[in-house]
């Protein structure tokens, strides 16, 4: 979010509960964060499952996560089941979209958000937040492809590097991710954060 659009929720919203959502993130935690949908396409997907956990220096907070199931969408058919092996009956105590965009925004509040291809995630929240509170996410993004090739490109510039998230976490010494778990997904991108942000970066040679 720019600073004029900041400005002016800043000031829209002042004397609301969402005020201190606007001002800019004073605190040292960061969330990770990881949504399971019913289509790649962000314009479109609806919500299956929402999940994220809270990451301070280099610890991963997970004893402080959260992982929220939605009622089922109208778009969840046998395609979208198939990837995340989620199915109608496993939502059917699933929360509200009210609910649960409330129970996330509670938790994340202004603090950046970690992910591995976290703007597909925002942009899908964000049509959620618009929809029910009437404002986009205004949090930071961090993208932990772009910090890996960001580390390797100082190693090995101009060279090709495979950015999926089972070939970075092999690099750098992680547990293989159990895909397609919402939870597994964020705490696998906060893992590779710490990593990245407070370890050595293991080496690589070119092929």
């Amino acid at each position: 979010m720019n600073r004029l659009r900041r400005a002016w929720y800043q000031h829209k919203y002042k004397h609301t509960q969402h005020a201190a959502l606007f001002q800019r993130y004073q605190g040292d935690e960061l969330v990770s964060l990881d949504c399971e949908t019913t289509s790649l396409n962000p314009h479109r997907a609806e919500l299956v499952t929402i999940a994220a956990t809270r990451i301070k220096a280099n610890r991963i907070l997970t004893s402080q996560s959260i992982h929220l199931s939605l009622q089922a969408p109208s778009s969840l058919d046998s395609a979208s089941i198939a990837i995340h092996q989620i199915r109608h009956q496993d939502l059917q105590h699933g929360l509200d979209n009210e609910q649960a965009l409330t129970q996330l925004l509670d938790f994340i509040g202004n603090r950046p958000l970690v992910g591995y291809h976290i703007r597909y995630d925002k942009t899908i929240l964000d049509r959620y937040y618009q929809q029910y509170f009437g404002f986009p996410l205004p949090n930071p993004l961090v993208e932990v492809s772009h910090l890996y090739h960001e580390r390797l490109e100082r190693l090995l510039p101009n060279a090709y590097y495979d950015l999926s998230l089972e070939a970075i976490s092999h690099h750098l010494g992680l547990p293989a991710p159990e895909r397609h778990d919402a939870l597994e997904d964020a705490i696998t991108a906060a893992l590779i954060y710490v990593r990245l942000k407070h370890g050595d970066m293991p080496m690589l040679t070119s092929s």
